[in-house]
């Protein structure tokens, strides 16, 4: 099926090709079919036939490539790439390996405190790197081995997605939320800002109650502390 405008149809890259070997620049092929500069760069790159020893633009190449790219489903990265696994498991551990294969030991992490996860006792991630920080660091420890390349979302979803159990399932203690499971971003949006209700709202009280003339008004609060510990306070005004 011919996809939607979103993405470069045939006809865009036939004129891509076109105005290459002509020695068009990015920035002017971008300009004249009325795409983004790093659309028109990325479909350079990604897309460039390079049987014949170096990348030359072909129109036809680079449709086939783009309809392979987009098939459905795909095979999870981690999946087949042992070499690139090994890595991100690893580090998600929290276990760092120089060049000989050493163990790095770790810092000791401190004492955990936390406010209302009293009963989670192993604190791995304390030490364990970020998917964000393991998806950043790839790009200096391997700058030119283009096949050490994953993002932080596709290292999410080899842990959350069942299908997709490339990484143990264990390691998802190592991540700093310590969910087994993910929390879909809207419900989080869609989470009350308190539950506070608009009637016991300091500025929505009456007046007698704040020239404290009239007895029986009360006033309360509650501070949490570590450890579960709390205090409630009631005054009368």
């Amino acid at each position: 099926a011919e996809p939607t405008g979103r993405y470069l149809s045939f006809e865009e890259r036939e004129e891509i090709a076109l105005l290459r070997a002509r020695q068009v620049g990015v920035r002017e092929i971008a300009r004249r079919i009325g795409r983004d500069p790093s659309t028109i760069s990325r479909e350079l790159r990604r897309n460039a036939a390079t049987r014949g020893g170096k990348a030359e633009y072909r129109a036809l190449v680079a449709q086939w490539k783009a309809q392979q790219a987009a098939k459905r489903p795909k095979t999870a990265k981690l999946a087949t790439d042992d070499r690139l696994r090994e890595y991100v498991q690893e580090r998600l551990a929290g276990t760092v390996r120089r060049p000989d294969g050493a163990v790095v030991v770790g810092p000791q992490p401190p004492a955990w405190k936390g406010l209302n996860k009293p009963h989670r006792q192993d604190r791995r991630w304390a030490i364990a790197w970020s998917p964000e920080q393991i998806s950043h660091r790839l790009k200096l420890d391997f700058p030119d081995d283009e096949s050490m390349r994953i993002s932080h979302e596709a290292i999410y979803q080899a842990l959350f997605i069942q299908g997709r159990g490339a990484l143990e399932r264990e390691l998802v203690t190592c991540l700093r939320t310590g969910r087994a499971l993910r929390q879909p971003r809207a419900r989080a949006q869609n989470r009350p800002a308190g539950h506070v209700t608009a009637d016991v709202v300091f500025s929505q009280r009456p007046a007698e109650a704040a020239d404290r003339a009239v007895p029986g008004h009360w006033e309360g609060d509650l501070i949490i502390g570590t450890g579960r510990s709390a205090i409630g306070t009631l005054v009368e005004r």
